[in-house]
């Protein structure tokens, strides 16, 4: 629910045989939309709204009869408990392979390379979705495999938000016998570097000639709960294509992180990317 934070902003005309209870309807959701910037008066919801007080005043009760708003005497009014369980309810039936599904058949179609969707499980990164890619070399993953975390690209992503100290213990976990001081200290310094752009890669890191470029999916509150990556061999993952992927893929799981309530603004190094939903076009 997106909030309004000037008075000034203004609501988009109803069309002009727009029927009046539709009309109701729209205001009534105007004042959920004002009101969800936080505790406001009457007399400033008014304003806010472009509405009469006794207008407003009539609209504002009857949400607060439904529970839909609440009115504290002397401060105003702010968001009521319905919609928190509106909220619950909805989030119970937001599934993520199902809501990611048509975004990851898109990016497959533009990219023809290999998608999966994945979520954290007992600190490994488990593959929920994959549609397999076109190109000649095939990716050998499944649905339902779990993969490590730090060496794979979807698990970068899982753990983008993770404290460096948690960063380490997977490592040391994971890597730790096999790998150097200098092996920690060039994955953190490039985890460092996804963490503040939002996506990851692995760069051959779990499968020989195998590159891919992954970012999370998050729900309202900002938490990852998903990621998805996009797989292809080496030969088909140049350094500008992966730049290109990134952004590409960020634009796909932002779309589905808004599906889930996640509307913060990703940065702009996407913004010359292809999008996948723009049809025909290739990345």
């Amino acid at each position: 629910m997106n909030s309004v934070t000037s008075k000034n902003k203004s609501k988009p005309a109803l069309p002009a045989n727009q029927p009046s209870g539709s009309q109701t309807l729209f205001r009534g959701l105007d004042v959920m939309e004002a009101v969800s910037g936080g505790t406001i008066g009457l007399a400033e919801l008014a304003e806010q709204l472009g509405l009469t007080r006794s207008t407003t005043h009539r609209l504002a009760s009857a949400l607060v009869e439904r529970r839909y708003l609440t009115f504290t005497p002397g401060e105003g009014y702010r968001l009521g408990p319905k919609l928190l369980e509106l909220g619950y309810n909805a989030n119970q039936q937001m599934d993520v392979p199902r809501v990611a599904r048509p975004y990851l058949q898109e990016l497959a179609d533009a990219s023809d390379d290999t998608i999966h969707l994945g979520v954290l499980a007992d600190w490994r990164a488990l593959y929920l979705d994959k549609i397999p890619g076109r190109r000649r070399i095939e990716i050998s993953s499944r649905v339902g495999e779990r993969q490590p975390l730090t060496t794979t690209g979807l698990g970068k992503a899982l753990i983008l938000d993770e404290s460096e100290s948690r960063w380490r213990e997977l490592w040391k976990s994971e890597c730790g016998g096999k790998s150097s001081s200098t092996d920690w200290e060039t994955w953190l310094k490039r985890m460092r570097g996804y963490a503040q752009k939002g996506y990851a890669f692995d760069l051959e890191e779990n499968e020989d000639r195998i590159r891919c470029v992954a970012a999370p999916i998050r729900k309202a509150g900002g938490r990852i709960v998903a990621a998805i990556s996009v797989s292809g061999a080496a030969q088909y993952m140049s350094d500008a294509r992966m730049a290109t992927l990134a952004a590409t893929v960020k634009e796909t799981t932002a779309a589905i992180s808004e599906q889930f309530g996640w509307l913060k603004e990703e940065p702009s190094d996407k913004a010359n990317a292809p999008r996948p939903r723009d049809k025909g076009r290739r990345i």
